[in-house]
């Protein structure tokens, strides 16, 4: 986006609506491959897209996960300013077990790994040792949320699709942000 890698040259507003766009597509992609296996999924987002997704509505959320639905968030909040990893306020709003943090690292680290070679990685660290580090698992806002309302936060790495089944089938994989 415009403001991370493009030298501050886009309006910050217009940068995050497109990070928001961003993670419409991702939902879509992740429900896509979770169809393809069977499952019923439903993708709301926070910006109104009535042709791809539904508009975020609470109540409708947790139907359809009475349902046995697996339900997608897209679009963060819908709001600039907030990174789209303040989602977890759904899960807040929808009373959650775990937040599913799927990067491009497969968990959290002392320091970056790219420019510390012998960064320790973490099983597990909690809410506030990651503040107090300012290690990058999320926003500080995000982690906040999540700790105000102790809902786990479990990082893995993205770049291997079976992943998200291992994370969903209790592996022990990435680390968890708890407590």
């Amino acid at each position: 986006r415009g403001v991370k890698d493009g030298g501050d040259r886009m309006v910050r507003v217009r940068a995050d609506h497109m990070g928001m766009l961003a993670t419409a597509i991702n939902a879509l992609a992740v429900a896509d491959v979770l169809e393809q296996k069977g499952v019923e999924v439903r993708v709301q987002t926070a910006i109104e897209m009535r042709a791809m997704a539904e508009p975020y509505i609470r109540s409708k959320a947790i139907r359809h996960l009475e349902k046995g639905r697996v339900v997608i968030f897209g679009c963060g909040t819908g709001n600039p300013f907030f990174s789209t990893d303040t989602a977890v306020l759904r899960a807040a709003e929808i009373d959650a077990d775990v937040i599913l943090l799927a990067k491009n690292i497969d968990g959290v680290y002392s320091a970056d790994p790219r420019k510390v070679p012998d960064a320790v990685k973490y099983d597990s660290i909690t809410y506030s040792d990651v503040l107090a580090q300012r290690l990058q698992v999320m926003d500080s806002t995000a982690t906040s949320l999540s700790m105000d309302n102790k809902i786990p936060v479990l990082l893995f790495a993205l770049k291997d699709p079976e992943n998200i089944l291992r994370a969903v089938m209790g592996e022990k994989i990435g680390t968890i942000v708890q407590g």
